[in-house]
């Protein structure tokens, strides 16, 4: 069974990699994208159920030291399905939003889909940074997919780069686990050096809080609702925002090996769930307040990180995931039918698709807190352990908590009440204004609502005895989590409390000083991009005052030494040259002519000698013995001569 698992691991990874690149890469491949990708999504969601049940962990050579390295545990089988049954009913439903390239759509959400599982599997951090960049590159190609649009490709851009920054964190934090012993496996960062722990947890908590739209990074979320519905409803419910927060549940004991960064974290998460809580209660605009409320629950989800309950955390992200889901497929469906995405342009749709409005419905209402629907009891489970930390923790998580109902509210008094016909058509035409609406729902868009108000519904349980049991010990914590009898009680009190309150005055407050989220982007911009462009403008100042007058200058002189060597060389060394080839070429002449006249007669006298010697020595070479006796004779007398001469 585990061989069957790793195989199905691997495949969960590379069918949808490779199915996806080719679909991004063929450019004729519009007609058979949708049935190619939904096929490779329901094969992906069959896999992970495989890979939930069978555990398995595969690990392959990566860099120098490092593993690429995969495992599947209770947590990461909790999230796996998730991920991949909201990803195929996000595609299935698509279909009716997307019509022009959908062979790249489809491709990069399945790449963007399969990055967020290799995210939820990592076992160590090359893996993780692998994921990690891959989800963040898709998620630009995806909100600004209509790249025709200048502003979509800018607020794809922004969200880009914010999350990109916040991801320097996890390449420090690689840095500090190499540098703290303890190695790259997630599994053991806890164990590094105490000093470079820190730095560890430092890196992580930054890029993962980033990625979660937390503050202070929250603002990049608003920029991203340029982007397709359906990207929305997968970014926002199962894949990369909710990967922030996932992140930080697998890394808990790290955050609580440290000291510090549990009670951080938690403190950063309530400071979210409020504060986003109350950017969504001032919002007029129905992806807007989805997006701050999207930034808003996962700050309870960051809240159960640092609070040390990971089964908390992962049962909410499973709510959260099919609640967004559904809100933002609905709200994909209404802009694309009516052409208006304001709240003002949605009044009485409910009337109009019965199926839309009603599974949106159940989808508010579980985001308000209602009981029994889902994040009601999902909600409390983190509240419980964060009340036992700290009153005012507790205390900003049920005031976020009662936000939520209210923005909750806020949608369903505008979806609800019926608006006469001759109203209806004045309020249509004043909202295509905006996008003209195409009139129509097809069933493809209001299938995968189902499923989807089925698990906004019932997720929930998980929270609940005797699943609650089975979670808590899935993820390691066996008896720890549980959601308190009178917690329930109270927020489902709180929650009924103010949406019947929102509901029966019509309206909600809006806050002012919350309508432009808090501000963030111009703080970003004012903090960050401003400072940034300063120093940039004064480097390029100074490289046009300073370095290119000096490059200037230089060249200047090297230029004149140039000439001047030239004339040099001109005047000086060519003459110079010239008179030594001159004076080589005389020499080379009288040398010429001296050889001609000294040295060949020379040589031929001294040849003409030797040939007469040579004719005087053959002379006596007559061959007759009498000779050569007397020729003996005459040269012993000769001798016989000098030696009495000499003696």
């Amino acid at each position: 069974m585990n061989d069957v698992g790793q195989v199905c691991l691997w495949l969960l990874v590379a069918l949808p990699v490779g199915v996806g690149g080719l679909l991004a890469a063929v450019r004729r491949a519009d007609r058979v994208a949708v049935p190619i990708s939904v096929a490779t999504a329901a094969v992906m969601v069959g896999l992970s159920a495989v890979v939930a049940a069978a555990r398995p962990a595969v690990a392959v050579p990566f860099v120098a030291g490092a593993e690429f390295a995969l495992a599947v545990d209770g947590l990461a089988a909790l999230m796996l399905p998730m991920l991949t049954v909201v990803t195929l009913l996000v595609l299935l439903a698509a279909t009716g939003e997307i019509r022009a390239s959908t062979a790249r759509f489809h491709g990069v959400m399945l790449i963007f889909a399969v990055a967020a599982a290799v995210t939820a599997a990592a076992a160590t951090l090359p893996a993780l940074l692998l994921a990690w960049e891959i989800m963040g590159a898709a998620s630009y190609a995806l909100i600004g997919f209509q790249w025709r649009d200048d502003d979509r490709v800018s607020a794809g851009l922004t969200a880009f780069l914010t999350t990109r920054a916040a991801d320097l964190g996890l390449y420090v934090a690689a840095a500090a686990a190499l540098a703290g012993g303890a190695g790259l496996a997630l599994a053991d960062l806890s164990q590094s050096s105490p000093g470079w722990r820190h730095v560890i947890a430092a890196g992580i908590l930054v890029a993962a809080l980033g990625k979660a739209a937390q503050l202070p990074f929250s603002f990049w979320l608003s920029r991203a609702m340029a982007g397709p519905s359906a990207v929305s409803a997968l970014l926002h419910s199962a894949a990369m925002v909710a990967m922030g927060g996932y992140l930080l549940l697998r890394v808990e004991p790290l955050l609580a090996a440290t000291g510090w960064a549990g009670p951080v974290t938690t403190g950063l998460g309530a400071a979210t769930a409020l504060l986003l809580a109350a950017v969504a209660v001032a919002q007029r605009d129905l992806k807007q307040l989805l997006a701050a409320s999207t930034a808003a629950q996962l700050g309870f989800v960051v809240m159960a990180a640092g609070a040390g309950t990971v089964a908390g955390g992962a049962v909410h992200l499973v709510a959260h995931a099919a609640t967004k889901a559904l809100l933002f497929l609905a709200a994909g469906v209404w802009l694309t039918a009516l052409g208006a995405k304001q709240l003002a342009g949605l009044r009485g749709v409910v009337g109009r698709w019965q199926l839309v409005g009603w599974s949106a419905t159940i989808g508010a209402l579980a985001l308000a807190g209602i009981a029994p629907l889902s994040l009601w009891a999902t909600k409390d489970g983190v509240l419980t352990a964060v009340g036992e930390q700290s009153s005012w923790l507790y205390a900003a998580g049920l005031t976020a908590s009662a936000l939520s109902a209210a923005y909750a509210a806020k949608i369903l008094v505008v979806i609800w009440p019926r608006v006469p016909a001759d109203r209806r058509a004045q309020v249509q035409a004043r909202f295509d204004e905006e996008q003209r609406g195409t009139r129509r729902v097809t069933a493809w868009q209001q299938v995968p609502l189902l499923p989807l108000a089925a698990g906004a519904a019932y997720a929930g349980l998980l929270a609940l005895p005797p699943l609650a049991g089975t979670v808590g010990r899935a993820v390691g914590e066996p008896g720890k989590f549980h959601a308190s009898a009178r917690e329930l009680v109270v927020s489902a009190v709180v929650a009924l409390v103010v949406l019947l309150v929102v509901v029966a005055r019509r309206r909600v407050p809006e806050p002012r000083w919350a309508l432009r989220w808090l501000g963030l982007q111009a703080a970003a911009s004012a903090l960050v991009v401003r400072p940034t462009l300063r120093c940039a403008n004064a480097l390029a100042r100074f490289d046009d005052r300073i370095l290119d007058r000096g490059i200037t200058g230089a060249a200047r002189a090297v230029l004149a030494v140039s000439r001047r060597a030239g004339r040099f060389d001109d005047r000086i060394l060519d003459r110079a040259v010239g008179r030594v080839s001159a004076g080589s070429l005389w020499v080379a002449q009288r040398a010429g002519r001296a050889d001609d006249r000294w040295l060949d007669a020379a040589v031929e006298h001294l040849a003409a000698g030797m040939r007469r010697l040579g004719r005087l020595a053959r002379r006596p070479q007559t061959g007759q013995l009498h000779q050569y006796y007397l020729q003996a004779v005459v040269v012993l007398l000769l001798g016989v001569v000098i030696l009495v001469a000499l003696g």
